[in-house]
C-alpha cells in the first residue's frame, strides 16, 4: 500500500480556484482524490464539482459544509485556504476592516472545521485538516498588523482544534508559505526593487510559486503523515532562516 497515495478519498479545499489553493487542489487531485473546488471563478480542473458559497456572509461556513456533503457524502479531507488581505497603516485600522479580515480569516475557518469534524463524528469517519496559514503568523510585516494577527491565530487554532479533535481520528495541521507570488502578491511584478530585497533574503534567492505549497499539504492529508498532529509547517524558501538576508 502506498501511504503517500490519496486514492479513494474526498477533499473539499476553500479558495481553489486560483493561487495557493488551487495548486494544493490539482496536488490533492494528483495523488488520487477527488476534489470539490471552492471560490467565486471557474475550476481549472475539469471533472470537479466548484461550490460558490460566499464566506464573508454570516453561517456561509455550514451552508459550505453542508452542500459539499450532500454533494460527496464520503468526504473525509478538508484544506482551509479561503482567506484575505484587506489592511491599511495601524493608525488608520478601523472596526469593519479588522473585523473583516478576522470573520473570513479566521472565524469562518474555526466552524467550518466544526462543521466537517461534526460531520466526520456523526458517521465515525477518520479525516484530516489542513490550515493555510502564513509566516506572517509569527513574523510581523509592515502595514500588516490585523492579517499578521489572523494569521498568528490560525497557528495557534491548529494546536487548540488538533488536541479537541485528536481523540475522534481527525488530524489537523497547519502550512505556513511565505512570500508566494499569487494574485494577493500581484503587486510585486512592478516592484523589481522590492523583489530583490526579498530575493537577497531568501536562501533559496527566488520567490516561491504557488505549487511550492502543495505538494505539503497533500502529504499532511495523507497516511504518511498520520503521526503528525498539530503541527504548522513552514514553506518559505528559507525566508525566515536567517535574520538579515545576503548584503
Amino acid at each position: 500500500m502506498n501511504s503517500f497515495s490519496l486514492k479513494d478519498r474526498h477533499a473539499l479545499v476553500t479558495g481553489s480556484t486560483r493561487g495557493i489553493g488551487l495548486a494544493v487542489a490539482n496536488a490533492i487531485h494528483e495523488a488520487g482524490a477527488s476534489i470539490i473546488q471552492h471560490g467565486r471563478a471557474e475550476p481549472e480542473i475539469k471533472g470537479n464539482h466548484l461550490l460558490k458559497v460566499d464566506l464573508s456572509k454570516t453561517g456561509a461556513s455550514l451552508d459550505l459544509i453542508e452542500q459539499a456533503f450532500a454533494h460527496q457524502p464520503d468526504l473525509d479531507l478538508l484544506v482551509c485556504n479561503a482567506g484575505s488581505f484587506y489592511d491599511v497603516p495601524f493608525l488608520e485600522m478601523d472596526e469593519e476592516k479588522f473585523e473583516k479580515t478576522f470573520h473570513l480569516n479566521v472565524q469562518q475557518t474555526y466552524f467550518l472545521i466544526q462543521a466537517f469534524a461534526r460531520k466526520l463524528v456523526e458517521r465515525k469517519r477518520p479525516g484530516a485538516v489542513v490550515i493555510i496559514s502564513s509566516t506572517n503568523g509569527f513574523h510581523a510585516e509592515e502595514d500588516s498588523t490585523a492579517y499578521d494577527c489572523s494569521k498568528g491565530a490560525l497557528v495557534m487554532m491548529t494546536r487548540s482544534v488538533a488536541m479537541a479533535l485528536a481523540p475522534h481520528d481527525i488530524r489537523v495541521n497547519a502550512v505556513a508559505p511565505g512570500l508566494i507570488y499569487t494574485p494577493l502578491t500581484s503587486w510585486l511584478n512592478t516592484k523589481p526593487d522590492v523583489v530583490e530585497h526579498y530575493e537577497k533574503k531568501i536562501l533559496t534567492r527566488k520567490i516561491g510559486e504557488a505549487q511550492d505549497c502543495a505538494g505539503i499539504c497533500a502529504f499532511l492529508c495523507s497516511d504518511a503523515a498520520k503521526y503528525i498532529i498539530g503541527q504548522t509547517i513552514v514553506v518559505d524558501g528559507g525566508l525566515t532562516v536567517g535574520q538579515i538576508g545576503r548584503l
